[in-house]
């Protein structure tokens, strides 16, 4: 995956990551615990959008 774009906010007791894609558009939110580390939440915020951006590919392209 290439250029990510986070946004983290904490929220109370979680982080809530907003991690967008500049090349698709594709945005997706995701909360975690805090506890785990800045980098182990971006980490799962992109494993999520690629996970996202894969799937619409997919859809756009008539398989499962």
């Amino acid at each position: 995956m290439g250029e990510v774009w986070f946004e983290v906010k904490r929220v109370g007791n979680i982080m809530r990551v907003t991690a967008i894609d500049p090349r698709t558009g594709t945005e997706v939110i995701t909360i975690a615990d805090p506890k785990r580390g800045d980098h182990a939440i971006k980490l799962l915020a992109a494993r999520k959008l690629a996970y996202v951006i894969e799937k619409n590919r997919k859809k756009h392209l008539g398989l499962k």
